[in-house]
């Protein structure tokens, strides 16, 4: 054996060892301030659905443009979400998350001043640049600093920060609102308020090093031992006390290492179709939700403000019950539940509208949300934590692309599709999208609850397949429970 060989030998071993640890309060602190980037998207996400109207009213744009100025941070987002995960893997996790923090902060700001909207469109994608960046770093310090069965119950908690998110933008812009203030005011602080939380975890996350199994993949193995100590209580006895020049993973090697192990891909392709169908459908039909209330005659501005904020309270309290039933219904129940439940929902608030069953609409849009936090709730999880570590940002930020490839698309399409179509019907084709979800984690997803995957390129794939096997098997031919091995993995990771 080579000396390189032999150094990635006791870098892939010391890999293993970590992903089976048990964390530590440091762990969790970690992963608590990762997963609380989706407060951030989720404040500009939606803040500019209820403010829509407010700057249509400012800036006189026209329909396709209204949608772009909703769209462009999508688009930025999914191009952020590729080269920052390129850039993690392969600089450094915390380098990456500081930077798109800075960023971050300056570009919301910037929203506020826009004096066009081809200004605020331009602003807009490029704010999406650092926040797809940074979910997908985000998620790769999630799966690599905190110990398996509570990384994936972490990962499967973004939905509760979006419900988070979500209510506490409504909550201020029906302030700002009620409370008066001009509407070509308000639309730009609303959006520029999205600097705040965005300051508060760029500080909470100074202090915070770059993970152990990213250091130990590129032989910076003194390190490594310092914060393996710190994030897990071990000090990694099976590496040198000394630094190696590692050769860099080749990027395109990345699809490869998905496609060796058969567990590993049909749960990477599994994350991949879920991505894209619930953020399809929450773009359509929830994220212009308060336009159609609106403009069906459902309410008025302040009463569904009112009545979306009510819906985004349950939808919250689902984002945070679907992680704590995963261990017991596994993924594959939590997906096929939740994309079962949207697609009943929609098809029922396209039959509530047709008939002008108006009063009924709000109950069809509750019954949707509470299935799409669910549904949405594990397709980044299982993208990031089977993917091999050596490619564990870029398997995030490829899989945050078709979230955003969606929402782009759909965000753009959808206001041109109900104004052609009409509501009801375009929601029914909005319908098939969560259709397509329940189909795929049906016959497609294997259950991979408590999956370790293994960092030996040579034999990795067979070990990894066995293992997520052994532990899961019995629940990919199940409805939905996950395997006793599952229920096991939930206990120790407890």
């Amino acid at each position: 054996m080579t000396a390189q060989a032999e150094v990635r030998h006791l870098s892939d071993v010391a890999a293993r060892h970590v992903l089976a640890k048990h964390g530590t309060d440091t762990g969790r602190r970690t992963g608590w301030l990762m997963i609380s980037t989706i407060l951030i998207e989720a404040w500009d996400l939606y803040a500019i659905s209820f403010l829509l109207l407010f700057v249509k009213e400012d800036l006189h744009p026209s329909a396709s443009m209204l949608g772009l100025a909703s769209a462009a941070v999508q688009l930025g987002a999914l191009i952020g979400a590729v080269c920052g995960g390129w850039f993690a893997d392969r600089f450094g996790r915390r380098k990456v998350f500081i930077t798109t923090m800075v960023l971050f902060v300056i570009l919301a700001l910037a929203q506020g001043f826009a004096n066009s909207m081809w200004e605020l469109v331009i602003i807009r994608f490029l704010l999406g640049l650092p926040l797809g960046s940074d979910i997908s770093t985000g998620y790769t310090y999630i799966m690599e600093t905190m110990p398996k069965g509570k990384r994936e119950v972490m990962g499967n908690r973004w939905q509760g920060m979006f419900g988070l998110g979500e209510i506490a933008a409504i909550a201020v812009i029906t302030a700002m609102y009620l409370g008066g203030m001009d509407h070509s005011l308000l639309w730009r602080v609303g959006l520029a308020l999205g600097a705040v939380p965005a300051l508060v975890l760029l500080i909470g996350r100074l202090d915070v090093p770059d993970t152990a199994l990213w250091l130990i993949q590129r032989g910076k193995f003194k390190q490594a031992k310092t914060v393996a100590k710190k994030m897990f209580d071990d000090d990694l006895p099976m590496l040198p006390d000394e630094d190696f020049a590692m050769e860099r993973p080749r990027t395109r090697d990345f699809l490869a290492g998905i496609r060796r192990d058969p567990v590993r891909r049909r749960a990477s392709i599994f994350a991949w179709i879920s991505n894209a169908m619930q953020g399809a459908e929450f773009a359509a039909f929830a994220f212009y939700l308060p336009v159609i209330l609106v403009l069906t005659g459902v309410s008025g501005i302040g009463a569904t403000n009112f009545i979306t904020g009510a819906i985004y309270v349950l939808a919250t309290v689902s984002g945070f019950v679907a992680p704590a039933v995963t261990p017991k219904l596994g993924h594959r129940g939590i997906a096929r539940w939740g994309f079962g439940m949207s697609f009943v929902s929609l098809l029922l608030a396209a039959l509530f509208l047709h008939l002008d069953w108006k009063v009924l609409v709000p109950f069809a849009a509750a019954g949707l949300m509470w299935g799409h936090y669910w549904a949405a709730s594990n397709g980044m999880t299982i993208a990031s934590m089977v993917a091999p570590s050596r490619y564990k940002a870029t398997a995030s930020g490829f899989g945050y692309v078709f979230v955003k490839l969606a929402a782009f698309v759909t965000i753009f399409l959808f206001p041109v599709l109900f104004e052609n179509l009409g509501v009801p019907l375009a929601t029914v084709i909005v319908s098939v999208l969560s259709l397509t979800g329940y189909l795929a984690a049906t016959y497609v997803l294997p259950e991979v609850y408590g999956y370790v995957e293994q960092e030996d390129e040579d034999a990795g794939g067979k070990d990894a397949g066995k293992d997520a096997g052994n532990e899961g098997g019995a629940a990919g031919g199940g409805s939905g429970g996950a395997s006793g091995g599952a229920k096991s993995l939930a206990e120790e990771g407890s």
